[in-house]
């Protein structure tokens, strides 16, 4: 079999930006990746970014919540890092398989046409196989044309060893793509020690020597600070840092993520991208409607508490998409919405009451296995029997349907398989074609699937079509065996799979309560600045009218 050669740079008209981090991890690359693309899309550019993971796991799909945050899933059911979540929602754009890589991809890959016999006897090494198929994945999504510049974000920082082979790659690719076709952009820190009353400038250039003794330098550093850049210490950095002064760029550190590209736009991050890359044929940055959002949630003229329960809500970024969802519906409806965690492990039937008091809504949060699911049911009893604007997301549904069939279908011991095994009444079951699946990673239903709304559903009120597309991550279905028994009770299967029948959304009739509804899909996963999911908005809306007493 013969080997597969890279693309060749020189076959692609796409530009190629390439952005590292040093000093500490967290800094925000993938933010100032979202902003950078945000402004070049502004000026008419057609932009995409992706991800480069150090780690070996294959993706995030099997990772815990607590060692990375959510699992960000797209249209085509990839399993990939969070940051994805901010590309999309700063873009209004959808992802794929492409726009995230991790090293455990890498080596599998190459593994794989190892033993096909693709490198004809050849000893497979670090450099060239790994990083030749490296490179072909960097210049993957440059190659078909419908890009004109593609940002790929470094994950980890310079220094780490699992790093290495793909600042090698980025450095073979300078050399290769030709001139002006590509530049590195480090995001750097700038400490501030309070006892001396200064910014720090050593980590940075330390961090920039690191690069450099890999190959690498940096066309533009980005230095994150708590105060405002002197202009001697600009160019200080400059100078031990070999780039220019006004490639010197100050991030500060911003009110709300959605600031960022504005504030990149004032030090002229992207012109001198622009500059650099030589790029031509765009336009003065239309950000306007940007600009009437950031309005909108930074002048709310509504605030609301929503309580959001789930079993990781101590770890903030387990439930990002969620959380960013909230503030693009509270912009949306002019309203701050106040996210109060609750850890479902913690709640009980009988404390329900002391946690949640005050709340204008409760959203019940996606997750997998038992621990907390006891609780979630508990949430979902009280705020059904009270009126408190309820959504259910994934889990969130399903423990919805749990709590109806034990408390008014009459059938105590109602569960799902994957809590009870032996439940008398599997109201959620496990999905068919999953029951013979041994390997968990990218095996459950993911990505966009069909679901068509009833007419005159609320679902279908808030979307405005009765056609629908949604992103889904799970194993456990909605058992239709019980699909009668519920509507005939009064839990309407709003929502379903056009292909199998499949619930998607249930809810309750406006004339019992005032705002109950769940669906088996991660509406979260669609939710952007320019298009803020409408069950979000909506719910939202619910809990201004339920805390006004309408």
């Amino acid at each position: 079999m013969p080997e597969r050669s890279t693309p060749s740079p020189t076959a692609s008209a796409a530009k190629y930006i390439f952005v590292t981090g040093g000093v500490t991890s967290s800094l925000g690359k993938g933010i100032i990746s979202a902003s950078l693309a945000k402004l070049l899309q502004a000026r008419g550019f057609r932009v995409t970014i992706q991800k480069f993971d150090p780690y070996i796991n294959i993706d995030p799909g099997t990772l815990n919540p607590y060692e990375h945050g959510e699992c960000y899933v797209t249209d085509d059911g990839a399993e990939t890092d969070l940051d994805l979540g901010h590309y999309e929602r700063f873009l209004n754009a959808p992802t794929s398989q492409a726009n995230n890589v991790t090293t455990g991809r890498i080596y599998d890959t190459v593994i794989r046409r190892e033993r096909e016999g693709a490198f004809l006897g050849k000893t497979v090494q670090v450099v060239p196989h790994i990083t030749d198929e490296i490179k072909r994945r960097m210049l993957l999504l440059g190659q078909n044309g419908e890009f004109d510049v593609v940002i790929t974000e470094i994950g980890g920082c310079i220094g780490d060893i699992e790093s290495l082979p793909f600042v090698e790659a980025v450095r073979q690719l300078r050399w290769e793509l030709p001139p002006n076709d590509s530049l590195v952009i480090h995001l750097t820190l700038l400490p501030y020690l309070a006892a001396a009353g200064e910014l720090k400038t050593k980590p940075t250039q330390h961090s920039v020597r690191d690069l450099r003794e890999a190959g690498l330098q940096p066309d533009i550093l980005v230095c994150r600070s708590e105060h405002p850049i002197p202009p001697e210490m600009r160019r200080k950095i400059a100078l031990f840092c070999n780039v220019k002064i006004n490639a010197v760029i100050e991030s500060l550190d911003a009110d709300t993520i959605y600031s960022v590209p504005l504030l990149m736009l004032k030090e002229e991050l992207d012109a001198r991208v622009i500059a650099k890359l030589r790029l031509t044929g765009g336009h003065a940055p239309e950000l306007e409607n940007w600009k009437e959002f950031l309005g909108r949630l930074k002048n709310p003229t509504e605030e609301v508490t929503i309580a959001l329960v789930g079993k990781y809500v101590e770890l903030p970024d387990a439930y990002k998409s969620i959380i960013e969802s909230f503030i693009h519906a509270g912009a949306a409806n002019e309203c701050k919405v106040k996210v109060r965690s609750i850890q479902s492990e913690h709640l009980t039937p009988e404390n329900a009451v002391q946690q949640l008091e005050g709340v204008d809504g409760v959203l019940v949060a996606p997750g997998f296995g038992e621990r907390g699911f006891e609780g979630k049911v508990a949430a979902v009893r009280y705020v059904r029997e009270n009126g408190i604007p309820f959504f259910g997301i994934c889990l969130g549904m399903q423990v919805a349907v749990v709590e109806y069939a034990r408390h008014v279908l009459g059938l105590p011991q109602a569960s799902s398989t994957e809590m009870d095994p032996l439940t008398p009444d599997p109201v959620i079951a496990l999905m068919a074609e999953q029951k013979d699946i041994t390997q968990k990673g990218g095996t459950m239903r993911l990505g966009a699937y069909a679901c068509e709304l009833k007419r005159g559903s609320r679902a279908a009120k808030a979307y405005g079509r009765n056609l629908i597309s949604e992103r889904h991550r799970h194993r456990y279905e909605f058992n239709n065996e019980y699909l009668s028994r519920f509507e005939a009770a009064g839990l309407t299967a709003s929502g379903t799979n056009p292909e199998t029948g499949l619930v998607e959304v249930v809810e309750l009739p406006a004339s019992v309560h005032p705002w109950f509804v769940a669906g088996q899909f991660h509406p979260e996963l669609k939710s952007t600045v320019e298009t803020p999911h409408p069950l979000f908005v909506r719910f939202v809306k619910a809990a201004i009218q339920h805390k006004k007493g309408q």
